[in-house]
C-alpha cells in the first residue's frame, strides 16, 4: 500500500521556523520526485517545492526561494521542508505527493501520482 504521511505542521508566529516530514512507503522511492504542495483557504493549490529522490536536484517555488529548503534522506524515505522566515502569507495545509516525472519545474499536479493527507501550518503575524 503506498503511503506518503506529513508531520510537522502547527503553529507559530511570523520570522519563526517549522520542518516539515514526509515519510513514504509502498512505492519505490528512488524512481520518484518528492513534491510539496500547498492550499489557502479560498486559493488554489500551488507547488512549493520538490525534491529528486535520484541526484537530489531541487526546485523552489520564488515565493519561497530563500526561505525554504528541501532535502530528502533516501536510507529513511523521508523528504523534509525546512521552512525558516515564515509569514502569514505561508498559512496552508501543506501536502506531499510522488511523481515519476523528470521535470520538477513547474509543478503540475497532475503529473504527481500519490498524495498525502496534508498537514496545517499556522502563521500568526
Amino acid at each position: 500500500e503506498v503511503q506518503l504521511v506529513e508531520s510537522g505542521g502547527g503553529l507559530v508566529q511570523a520570522g519563526g521556523s517549522l520542518r516539515l516530514s514526509c515519510a513514504a512507503s509502498g512505492f519505490t522511492f528512488d524512481d520518484y520526485a518528492i513534491g510539496w504542495f500547498r492550499q489557502a483557504p479560498g486559493k488554489e493549490r500551488e507547488g512549493v517545492s520538490c525534491i529528486s529522490s535520484s541526484d537530489g536536484s531541487t526546485y523552489y517555488a520564488d515565493s519561497v526561494k530563500g526561505r525554504f529548503t528541501i532535502s530528502s534522506d533516501n536510507a529513511k524515505n523521508t523528504v523534509y521542508l525546512q521552512m525558516n522566515s515564515l509569514k502569514p502569507e505561508d498559512t496552508a495545509v501543506y501536502y506531499c505527493a510522488a511523481t515519476r516525472g523528470s521535470d520538477l519545474g513547474p509543478m503540475l499536479e497532475e503529473l504527481y501520482d500519490y498524495w498525502g493527507q496534508g498537514t496545517q501550518v499556522t502563521v500568526s503575524s
